[in-house]
């Protein structure tokens, strides 16, 4: 087995547990009654953000990426849309908009036992590039990425080089 397959072959027997990265601060997570406005300070950082329930019980019930602030950002109507409704979800109207408001709902959420081959399967399948990591209330206690999976990769892929 070439060192790409060894690779491989050695993330897709990894696990959850073994991969994801743990949340330690709120700088990945907004509560959902938080302002738009606070979520837009924390993609200085991040392209998305997990909304809990409330902080206590971290209950994950979405997910905002940047991607999801672009109709906010963009014109609400004009007149050559004239077969679209208006958005009232632009800021153009300047009403309040909460991390509920614009968060895409039910996340498809990984578990600390769950195989890596298939979270990168639900990956593709869904085409998102990073999965909340939830205890068995559905508590968030982390996240895997996209960007992990390919750093473990190529450590992988430099160990087996090594041994030969």
């Amino acid at each position: 087995m070439n060192e790409e397959q060894t690779a491989i072959s050695t993330l897709y027997h990894s696990k959850v547990k073994d991969l994801f990265e743990t949340i330690t601060g709120k700088d990945s997570y907004v509560e959902k009654s938080e302002k738009i406005e606070n979520v837009f300070v924390l993609f200085d950082t991040k392209n998305h953000l997990w909304v809990v329930d409330d902080i206590v019980s971290l209950h994950i019930i979405g997910v905002i990426t940047e991607s999801d602030t672009i109709p906010l950002l963009a014109p609400a109507y004009t007149p050559l849309q004239s077969f679209d409704k208006p958005s009232l979800q632009s800021l153009q109207y300047g009403l309040p908009l909460t991390a509920q408001e614009v968060m895409s709902t039910q996340p498809i959420v990984a578990h600390t036992e769950d195989p890596i081959v298939d979270v990168i399967m639900i990956m593709k399948q869904h085409q998102i590039t990073q999965l909340p990591v939830v205890d068995d209330t559905d508590r968030l206690i982390g996240e895997i990425t996209l960007r992990r999976l390919l750093q473990e990769y190529i450590k992988q892929q430099t160990e087996s080089q090594q041994k030969e």
